[in-house]
């Protein structure tokens, strides 16, 4: 299929599937005679697969690193292994934001009850 099919059918833009080739994720696809290029069902499962594992929430570099072990390992086995430990770190980053952001609140919170009571003892003194 040519490209604009081919990015029909994955729902993606044609410029998607060129940014994707310049990374290396899917093969340029085959040029013909015309010089168009043209995608196989091969090249459709593993765009398929890109956005699937862009919905778990995975960049671009990281999917680089996990798309092999799809269609290296038929058993799934390693690939989820892979981004369990992706996920994992993904979770301990947001942990991590969360912490500090109730560091920051709390923070905030004694700063402005300071600053009430500063303006309430003002304010008395007049």
């Amino acid at each position: 299929m040519r490209i604009g099919e081919f990015a029909k059918r994955a729902g993606v833009t044609p410029r998607t599937i060129r940014y994707y080739e310049s990374l290396g994720l899917l093969s340029p696809g085959e040029r013909q005679g015309s010089g168009f290029r043209y995608y196989t069902e091969a090249e459709l499962t593993k765009l398929q697969k890109i956005n699937a594992l862009k919905e778990l929430g995975l960049s671009l570099d990281e999917i680089t690193s996990v798309l092999p072990l799809y269609f290296e390992d038929p058993s799934g086995l390693q690939s989820k292994r892979k981004i369990l430990e992706i996920l994992q770190g993904h979770l301990q980053e947001t942990e991590d934001k969360i912490d500090a952001l109730q560091q920051f609140r709390d923070d905030l919170r004694i700063k402005i009850d300071r600053i009430q009571q500063w303006i309430e003892e003002r304010t008395r003194n007049k």
